[in-house]
């Protein structure tokens, strides 16, 4: 039987720590036998949550046995991992065991150096600070779950359970993945990735600063057809003069720059409104609603469509 290890430190996020438990504990063979057989082990006896204590009926020699390592988030992945457990997770790669994170789990299993040269996903909030924090791990902040075979990390919350079913899917076959995510009651597949779970924030510009005048007539004209030669004349500036000035302060173009307002906006009427999808690629100042599709696709990572028939 495939043994799972869920590994608890202190601080451990009991979502995370319960979805692979679960998850795994569940899963039925043809035959109605258990698929899994599932431990949770912790570098001592026990471990604090920021609102109860877990007691573990295993140390981490549980790892040495354990087909499977399952390191779920931790409410702060700035706390140093103790070295005993860096190690043991050290030891029970070199064996070829599948180590798999989820949300700030990512966090435990960098530190152990397993990641570098590896592309990774964390909750989209801690993205930023994972890829400060090991710059040597390429971090993707728009996915549910990365899978490098050996290795695999999964996005914050549900999307553990994204991971487990895929680890299920891949262990026995999608029709006992199936199954369990009908028990579940989750798809086996989302659609889309947690792009669609961040709203896309518009680059910050310094208070004050030459562009904040023109930036703030931008969002509230985003509906209007403005070309860049549009945008320069009211900056009382050059069109070379507004991209260089765009670059140095906001990091992109005032094109790209007006394309995000108008995503934001968009995702607004999409959640408040019952307008049609056509109708608010006009709203927000697109042309063509095939152009909508493509840019809404691009930055949220999902279509129009099923954004709002997730956050309607």
């Amino acid at each position: 039987m495939h043994t799972v290890a869920v590994l608890a430190l202190d601080g451990v996020i009991p979502f995370d720590l319960s979805t692979p438990i679960e998850g795994f504990s569940r899963v039925r063979q043809p035959d109605g036998s258990a698929a899994y057989r599932v431990l949770v082990c912790a570098p001592a006896p026990a471990v604090r949550t920021e609102t109860f204590t877990i007691h573990a009926h295993h140390g981490l020699e549980a790892l040495s046995t354990a087909d499977t390592i399952i390191l779920p988030g931790c409410a702060d992945p700035a706390v140093p991992v103790p070295a005993e457990v860096t190690d043991a997770l050290r030891r029970a790669a070199a064996r070829g065991t599948r180590i798999a994170s989820i949300c700030t789990g990512a966090f435990v299993l960098a530190a152990t150096g397993l990641l570098d040269g590896l592309r990774a996903t964390t909750h989209w909030l801690a993205a930023r600070d994972l890829a400060a924090r090991h710059p040597e791990i390429e971090v993707d902040p728009n996915v549910l779950y990365v899978d490098n075979g050996q290795f695999l990390t999964s996005a914050g919350a549900a999307a553990g359970l994204d991971l487990c079913l895929h680890l299920i899917r891949r262990d026995h076959g999608s029709a006992i993945a199936a199954d369990a995510a009908r028990f579940a009651v989750m798809p086996l597949e989302r659609e889309g990735g947690q792009s669609q779970f961040i709203v896309p924030e518009l680059p910050p510009t310094p208070q004050g600063s030459a562009l904040e005048p023109v930036l703030t007539w931008m969002e509230a004209n985003a509906a209007d057809d403005l070309s860049l030669e549009d945008i320069a004349a009211h900056a009382g500036m050059s069109t070379r003069t507004l991209n260089r000035r765009f670059r140095e302060q906001t990091g992109t173009t005032p094109l790209q720059w007006l394309h995000r307002a108008r995503i934001r906006r968009a995702q607004h009427l999409l959640e408040a409104t019952t307008h049609p999808v056509d109708r608010i690629a006009s709203q927000v100042g697109f042309g063509s609603p095939t152009a909508f599709r493509d840019r809404f696709k691009r930055v949220v990572g999902t279509s129009p469509h099923a954004y709002r028939s997730a956050f309607r």
